[in-house]
């Protein structure tokens, strides 16, 4: 791939700090790193469900009615620190949000193209703690297909990282048929981040205490869209695509039961799957870890098995860690705690 290789090399000798957000050096006194072991065996863990941002983007938005303003929550300065002192050995990047799918076609593709190098250029300066997946303009299919095929070829990104609705729409139908018809032919995950069900919910519907929007929408809205795909014959048309979906997989996995009867005790059900929803659990859609308690880590398990299971962790946010959670599993075996935490992620992302 000659034109990653002056790509990267470019960004080696160039000062790429204005790319992204934050610069691009480790500081000189970091935190002991943890270390994770299994067995006695030292484990390399990896999290899926890691924020950042692009500095570079937010110029490009000025003047426009996407004007942003850099979101200080997601900064990588510093971000290595985090990952040492939480026994992070790699972290997959992804910027989340989505609200460039509000954006007409030339302003995405600037945004875009800017973003996924500004995340090439700071995997290039940490590339033993760093992986990044690319966030294509899916509101143009065919451009976020185009958009993929850059990152992952020409980056070295690793996947992509979407929203669970564009504008409104699930992705299930065939107008996004190309963005997964592309990620297939790549063999590569996606990565789904939900923003709230704002497309489920009527407006205020999760107002009040208790930050219900987040609390309750963010799974909802993940369990929606993993729902469709599934449905809608998504997977179907496209076997060999992967989705994660972000914060245990919404709350499919935990009422599995009900959405596997669905098309055999529902009339209008008009469904277009070919296979049980379990199918799909246990193939081609996995979960992140963010469950927080024993009992949730066994029962995702116990529907999607260990191979469709994956560490996450929502950083640099607020949340509860689950590694010690993991290790400390009575219900899972060493090797499946391996796989968890690492094994299966070094195989989705390509990670050596």
């Amino acid at each position: 791939m000659p034109n990653r290789r002056r790509f990267l090399q470019g960004i080696a000798g160039a000062t790429a700090g204005t790319l992204l957000a934050g610069n691009l050096t480790e500081t000189l006194a970091q935190p002991a790193r943890r270390e994770t072991f299994i067995g006695g065996r030292r484990l390399t863990v990896i999290d899926i469900h890691a924020h950042g941002a692009i500095e570079a983007v937010y110029p490009l938005t000025t003047g426009t009615p996407l004007e942003r303003r850099m979101p200080g929550s997601r900064v990588l300065e510093g971000r290595i620190d985090y990952m040492n002192a939480r026994g992070i050995d790699i972290s997959a990047l992804s910027v989340n949000g989505y609200w460039w799918y509000e954006a007409d076609r030339t302003l995405a593709t600037a945004l875009i193209r800017v973003q996924d190098e500004g995340l090439a250029a700071w995997c290039a300066q940490h590339p033993d703690r760093f992986v990044a997946l690319s966030s294509v303009a899916l509101q143009f299919p065919d451009l976020a297909a185009e958009q993929l095929d850059y990152a992952v070829r020409e980056l070295g990104l690793r996947g992509a990282s979407i929203g669970g609705h564009v504008n409104g729409a699930v992705p299930s139908s065939e107008r996004f048929d190309p963005f997964w018809a592309k990620a297939e032919e790549l063999d590569v995950p996606v990565f789904m981040h939900p923003g709230g069900a704002d497309n489920v919910i009527r407006e205020d519907g999760l107002d009040g205490r208790g930050d219900l929007g987040n609390i309750i929408g963010n799974p909802l809205e993940t369990t929606v869209f993993l729902s469709h795909l599934i449905f809608d014959g998504t997977f179907d048309r496209f076997p060999g695509l992967k989705v994660c979906g972000a914060h245990g997989g919404g709350y499919l996995p935990s009422y599995l039961g009900r959405t596997e009867v669905a098309c055999e005790v529902r009339n209008n059900a008009n469904c277009a799957n070919q296979k049980k929803p379990s199918e799909y659990l246990r193939s081609q859609i996995f979960a992140d870890t963010m469950v927080f308690s024993e009992e949730g880590l066994r029962h995702l398990v116990a529907e999607m098995g260990a191979s469709q299971v994956v560490y996450g962790t929502d950083q640099p946010l607020n949340w509860p860690h689950t590694l010690d959670l993991i290790v400390a599993s009575p219900s899972l075996t060493d090797a499946q705690k391996e796989a968890i935490l690492g094994g299966n992620l070094k195989r989705l992302l390509r990670i050596t």
